[in-house]
């Protein structure tokens, strides 16, 4: 009963970590202000996430390098929270990216219908991007707006009581 089961071995080679990601004087004295409002540094996580997701188009592991580094904190503490929030992109998006609200209320009232159309006028499944770049399409948990459904969100805007002819409308419109 004494003996050790599993006796793990610290890697023989190192572990490639990036080098973080760079960012402007701008960027830094923004981060600088928003760091400087939370008495404990980790929560400004959300704000600097948008912050690098911003400049950077998505949150890459530069970047949350960058945040680990900045904030003091492990790496996985990072990605756990970037991978919980949907708003948090973790790999490249179009420059529009259309999130559809896939729960109750908006799944009884047409969501499937709107995200089919989407795809199939876009010619993207869910989880892809044009090939342009133009377009992502994204399911997601609900976004709040259930008296309103169905709905989606397009970038940071909200598009409500959904219709085909309006989701027309709405990409019609994207210069």
């Amino acid at each position: 009963m004494g003996e050790v089961l599993v006796k793990i071995q610290p890697p023989d080679h190192p572990v490639h970590m990036p080098e973080p990601a760079v960012f402007s004087s701008e960027v830094e004295s923004e981060i600088d202000r928003h760091l400087a409002k939370y008495p404990v540094k980790r929560s400004a996580i959300l704000p600097l996430m948008f912050i690098v997701q911003r400049e950077r188009g998505y949150l890459d592991p530069p970047g949350v390098q960058y945040l680990a580094n900045r904030l003091q904190l492990r790496v996985t503490d990072i990605w756990e929270v970037a991978t919980f929030y949907s708003m948090i992109q973790t790999k490249p998006v179009g420059k529009y990216h259309i999130q559809v609200c896939k729960t109750l209320s908006c799944k009884l009232l047409g969501a499937d219908k709107i995200t089919k159309y989407c795809s199939d006028k876009l010619g993207i499944k869910v989880g892809e991007t044009t090939t342009n770049g133009r377009f992502s399409l994204s399911e997601v948990e609900c976004l709040g707006s259930c008296g309103t459904a169905p709905m989606f969100q397009l970038n940071f805007d909200y598009h409500e009581n959904l219709t085909t002819e309006k989701v027309d409308q709405i990409l019609n419109g994207l210069t």
